[in-house]
């Protein structure tokens, strides 16, 4: 047979079967603005489905129609799985939802604050619930002492 009567899979096509987002086979616990976010994303997710629908030729744009039927698949599963958790206020010790500063052996002091797995940014001051960081931390009060990454930290303050 001749290559000129094969279909060569072209990049539309190839970015069209794209392979979906990874779950977390741990809970999906999240604070309030975690849950907002997820709302926030799958809304976003169901605009960009609506969009490449309405383009009228799917087979136009196959990559936006993957995408966004992917987003919307990952995004509706976290909502759906999703566990608001608020922190207990009567407890004094590192819990989800709530910011930790420790303070290093060298004696630079860091504040996280612990949440949910897709709400997490360590650039931006949260960590994940199942991090190690976080799992050294968790259940500690003021002034305890933690391992992380073999190295001793200081819980300073909780918030």
């Amino acid at each position: 047979m001749s290559v000129a009567f094969t279909k060569e899979e072209d990049s539309e096509s190839a970015a069209a079967d794209l392979p979906d987002r990874p779950i977390s086979p741990h809970p999906n616990l999240v604070t309030a603005k975690g849950l907002a976010q997820l709302d926030d994303e799958l809304a976003k997710a169901r605009a960009a489905y609506s969009a490449a629908q309405a383009s009228g030729d799917v087979n136009a744009d196959r990559t936006a129609m993957a995408r966004a039927t992917r987003d919307l698949r990952y995004y509706g599963a976290r909502r759906a799985s999703a566990q608001l958790v608020e922190p207990d206020p009567a407890l004094d010790t590192v819990q989800f939802g709530r910011a930790v500063t420790f303070e290093r052996e060298d004696g630079r002091r860091q504040t996280y604050a612990i949440v949910g797995e897709d709400e997490a940014d360590p650039a931006g001051g949260s960590v994940s619930y199942i991090s190690p960081l976080a799992r050294a931390l968790l259940g500690k009060r003021v002034g305890d002492l933690a391992d992380v990454n073999g190295a001793e930290v200081e819980v300073m303050s909780i918030v």
